[in-house]
């Protein structure tokens, strides 16, 4: 028997990557809404009801307003939320299978799962580990970047880069200055910190791919630990994860020609996690295509999880 499973939101990139895994799956009846109905609030309504699962591939407040759209007798839909609206909400489980141990079998009864955002999944697997470990206190003030391929700014900045003849796009384009980035609050709430990493994005020239440098120095660090020892504790935190893999300590195999290549997963639902540097100070870089594990693939992820399925599905390593 198919899973039945309604897209909200079906013309976003998230929204459209989903249906490119889906259309791949022979175990999956995808629910279609008319152009002409795409904002019709019942007709959204029934589907979101007749589904089994449902993706939410909307802004924040569509996002609420589709969550109101379940009916109150309806027990068996699983709302799949892409947006930011309720990734910190303890109504809604986070969609990140390798945050903790504990973290599937949540995600396997939840009827409400909150996917992370791209930047937030990639400095979570990274500090997370640090934190329950107790390497890095609660009280850690977290510096940290992003670098980022235009495919996160929506169809826009796709339009906008994909258009050429504007020089300003080619190069690097640090945003969210203000230090108020969306992700934050997950970043906090999710890693174990009392308070948001100062955090700085960076947009590069290239579709898609993504790596969070987390900077560290050993003095800052709540008990005597040795970047070998980091990326040790990577290995045993993220130990039989099928899409985790922790590179092995600053080797040259972790990088091209000297230069870190943040597109390596691109196409895949596989997070790399790296620590390079030294007795004096040293970095941990988490890399992920930002389409997929840091969004769609994630997003499918958690509905295997849900429906049962194999968690690997449909899914690249």
């Amino acid at each position: 028997m198919s899973t039945k499973v309604f897209v909200d939101g079906q013309e976003g990139t998230t929204g459209l990557k989903i249906f490119e895994y889906l259309s791949q799956r022979s175990d999956v009846e995808i629910l279609r809404i008319e152009e002409a109905k795409r904002k019709d609030l019942e007709e959204r309504r029934r589907l979101i009801n007749a589904s089994d699962v449902t993706f939410l591939c909307l802004p924040d407040v569509a996002s609420r307003e589709s969550a109101l759209l379940v009916n109150n007798d309806n027990e068996h839909t699983v709302l799949i939320d892409a947006s930011t609206a309720f990734r910190t909400s303890a109504d809604w489980a986070y969609g990140l299978p390798e945050l903790a141990h504990s973290q599937r079998e949540r995600l396997r009864t939840a009827k409400r799962i909150a996917v992370p955002g791209c930047h937030a999944s990639a400095f979570v697997l990274a500090m997370r580990p640090l934190v329950e470990a107790g390497v890095v206190a609660p009280e850690f003030a977290a510096h940290a970047y992003s670098i980022t391929g235009y495919s996160g700014g929506g169809k826009k900045m796709i339009a906008d880069c994909e258009a050429g003849g504007n020089d300003k796009l080619k190069s690097p384009r640090p945003y969210a200055l203000g230090l108020t980035h969306k992700h934050l609050p997950e970043m906090a709430a999710h890693t174990g910190l009392k308070s948001a990493p100062i955090f700085t994005p960076i947009v590069g020239d290239f579709y898609k791919g993504l790596a969070v440098t987390t900077f560290f120095s050993p003095s800052q660090l709540a008990k005597k630990t040795s970047p070998q020892d980091v990326q040790a504790l990577f290995a045993e935190y993220h130990s039989g994860e099928p899409f985790v893999h922790v590179a092995p300590f600053d080797s040259e195999a972790n990088l091209d020609s000297g230069f870190f290549d943040v597109q390596a997963n691109n196409d895949t639902n596989r997070v790399d996690l790296f620590v390079f540097g030294n007795e004096e100070r040293f970095v941990t870089v988490a890399r992920l295509d930002n389409l997929g594990k840091g969004a769609s693939g994630t997003a499918i992820q958690c509905m295997n999880l849900a429906i049962g399925a194999g968690e690997e599905t449909g899914l690249k390593r």
